[in-house]
């Protein structure tokens, strides 16, 4: 039972940094449809994007997700589409999702543009009781077996950006949770409960080939404690990101569910990207926890690779690229 109670000990430190189910990741600044679909073919151009972060090394059972998504526009270059799938584990329990997602974008004045995305999709949590280790062989959760759900799921987003500043709204698991009365469920199997992402940010040119780009997100489920994420980057001569990240809990509105006195765990994460080639790009982030969990974990490392399918004739812009 030692190691199933720290299995579940775990479990809620995780939901409590990550927003319940939603896994975490650093990298979501450089492809925005992980969290909006509203993204969806902002770049205008074909984009395969993958990542897989290793959260909290050193720690059995620790999160461990991956995710691949490709993304682009439509001839009238309105029409955004865009197909995500992602999985994520922790301990004995899984979580494996896809989604399809569409988005149309409407001029805005000069240079601005606005965008309305919907995605829709699959997920299916499961729990493989094989992967506990209990001493009591009656233990009624290994007498359950493996375990897994399916549910429909949708999400939706708002996108505004120019040349220079960009905000965005979104929601997922937005129909989950209604389709929990009509599943067998057992109560180790979590329903996906609805998230909610707010973030802006914007470029400012600091040099003839140095911009600074200053943004924020925050992540909330109504439930656990509210996420906030700071961040700053450099981009140098179009060719590298460098950046850093301040993450950690904020009260913006009371919680009364809440147990008293919660610690606000944080970390900073270091973040680098290159581009290898023109149309290739390489990054990796480091998360280090600054809260009392580091005397029992080390950091969190990830790391992602994109490529652009361009157009022919098409010159680069990495300044558009990156406006998320």
């Amino acid at each position: 039972m030692r190691s199933l109670i720290c299995f579940f000990c775990l479990m809620a430190v995780c939901r409590a940094a990550t927003a319940q189910q939603d896994a975490q990741f650093s990298q979501y600044i450089f492809n925005g449809i992980y969290i909006n679909p509203a993204y969806a073919g902002y770049r205008q151009e074909l984009n395969l994007h993958a990542y897989y972060r290793r959260q909290w090394t050193g720690v059995n059972g620790a999160p461990e997700t991956m995710s691949l998504a490709v993304d682009g526009v439509t001839g009238n270059e309105r029409v955004g589409l865009a197909l995500q799938m992602a999985h994520d584990r922790v301990g004995a329990q899984s979580l494996f999702s896809t989604y399809a997602s569409y988005a149309y974008r409407i001029p805005v004045g000069e240079h601005g543009k606005l965008a309305f995305g919907i995605g829709a999709g699959l997920t299916q949590t499961g729990l493989d009781a094989g992967r506990i280790d209990t001493e009591n062989p009656n233990d009624p959760m290994l007498a359950a077996g493996r375990q897994s759900m399916r549910f429909f799921d949708a999400r939706a987003g708002v996108y505004f950006s120019t040349e220079k500043f960009f905000a965005g709204f979104s929601a997922d698991n937005l129909t989950a949770q209604y389709q929990q009365k009509n599943k067998p469920l057992t109560s180790y199997l979590p329903v996906p409960k609805p998230h909610y992402f707010l973030t802006a940010g914007g470029m400012l040119q600091l040099g003839e080939e140095v911009w600074l780009k200053p943004s924020f997100l925050l992540k909330d489920d109504r439930g656990g404690p509210t996420s906030a994420d700071l961040n700053l980057f450099l981009l140098l001569k179009e060719l590298v990101w460098l950046g850093a990240s301040y993450r950690t809990a904020v009260l913006l509105y009371n919680k009364p569910h809440l147990q008293k006195g919660l610690t606000r765990a944080s970390d900073i994460t270091g973040i680098i990207e290159v581009f290898a080639r023109p149309q290739l790009r390489v990054g990796y982030s480091y998360d280090h926890p600054l809260s009392s969990y580091r005397a029992y974990a080390g950091g969190s490392h990830e790391i992602s690779v994109g490529y652009y399918f361009r157009r022919e004739n098409e010159r680069s812009n990495q300044l558009r690229c990156f406006s998320f």
